[in-house]
């Protein structure tokens, strides 16, 4: 190894060649600075992605193990996707970063997944899933994500994929109402993951948390529009799927099409359990409050017996107005059903004057507490 980056501390892409233009490809020079910084053995080297400059990357993945065990980028920068879908060689994501424990990014800059094209040409379901992850997460425990801004991914824009003890803040995600399928945060197969103090506003998910989460705490998010932070879909096509331990609490949910959610697909299995809403204020949403334990939009497996199980349940204190006179969505399956959901200190008024807020539910059981509207399935 050359001595030199055995000790270097700081490997600024500038070195290395980018340009940082907006229109030069920079991969390259960001490759080998990934690689180097990889072998560093000094403590905490940094990637750095200046200020000022427009870097366009290519799909790229930058992979561990690294040598030193905490590694830093730092985007000062922006950070652009190329607008030619032809140019992409890899569509699962478009930046990658796998197998590396310790990593935080930060540095105040922005990624711009440069979306609209992808949109554009999502007319048939090829095309549409085809698209790019713009963000992805594979094998990163220890991961630390903050102060960034990100925008417009060709789907959606960050996924959280087998990483524990992931700390993430401080985050600007902004894509189009209408663009399609761009979450914000995804998260599968983690745990002990916090999401703290972020400002989301899309065309989908503000987050989704999928199979094999467990441990996830998310406070102080800023959701709408988009459709909520939701847990599921679980169980489509017969699928085992399971999610435990989620605490949801101090979010606010503007003109969101959902605000608090559970979705699971009818002739799943698996369970959704132990998850918590908690000081939630909403504003003028569709359905703040929805279990869908019987999902099928498309009729498959219509009539199957089985469901993932949902069960403990809490929304509590959870307040503001609905945009539709059903504010509280309990449809659950007629063979499964949900158990042990409490609604406690609830007040979800309608958003329209002179029209009342209502619930309704199906094979739902557990205890509701000062709600309002009523829910009569629930035991006072």
């Amino acid at each position: 190894m050359d001595k030199r980056i055995d000790h270097k501390k700081n490997f600024n892409v500038i070195s290395y060649g980018a340009v940082g233009n907006g229109k030069t490809d920079d991969t390259e020079a960001f490759q080998k600075a990934w690689e180097d910084l990889c072998k560093a053995t000094q403590e905490s080297p940094i990637l750095s992605v200046p200020k000022g400059k427009i870097f366009l990357l290519q799909s790229v993945q930058f992979s561990g193990p690294c040598k030193s065990n905490k590694v830093l980028v730092q985007i000062a920068g922006s950070i652009v996707a190329p607008t030619n879908i032809n140019a992409w060689s890899e569509k699962e994501a478009w930046i990658k970063f796998a197998d590396i424990d310790g990593l935080t990014i930060n540095g105040g800059g922005q990624i711009d997944g440069q979306g609209s094209v992808w949109w554009n040409a999502c007319t048939d379901k090829k095309h549409c899933d085809d698209r790019p992850t713009a963000l992805h997460f594979q094998n990163c425990n220890g991961l630390q994500l903050s102060k960034l801004s990100h925008l417009n991914s060709p789907k959606n824009h960050i996924s959280i994929s087998g990483c524990n003890n992931v700390y993430i803040s401080d985050l600007r995600i902004f894509a189009p109402e209408d663009s399609p399928n761009t979450d914000g945060i995804d998260i599968a197969h983690s745990s002990n993951v916090r999401v703290l103090n972020t400002v989301m506003e899309t065309g989908d998910d503000c987050i989704a948390i999928n199979d094999g989460s467990s441990y996830i705490n998310i406070s102080g998010i800023a959701c709408g529009p988009g459709h909520g932070i939701s847990i599921g879909s679980l169980g489509k096509d017969g699928a085992y799927n399971t999610v435990e331990e989620i605490h949801v609490s101090n979010c606010n949910f503007t003109g969101t099409q959902n605000a608090a959610r559970i979705k699971t697909w009818q002739g799943g299995s698996g369970y959704a359990r132990k998850i918590t809403f908690e000081n939630i204020n909403i504003i003028d949403s569709q359905n703040p409050i929805i279990i869908d334990q019987d999902y099928n939009p498309n009729s498959v497996n219509s009539g199957s017996q089985s469901a993932v199980k949902v069960s403990d349940v809490t929304f509590r204190n959870v307040r503001g107005t609905s945009a539709d006179e059903l504010a509280i969505d309990l449809v659950c399956s007629d063979n499964t059903g949900c158990t042990n959901i409490s609604l406690q200190q609830i007040n979800i008024t309608s958003a329209i004057p002179g029209k009342q807020t209502y619930s309704r539910c199906n094979n739902a059981h557990g205890i509701t507490k000062s709600t309002n509207p009523i829910v009569p399935c629930l035991s006072q």
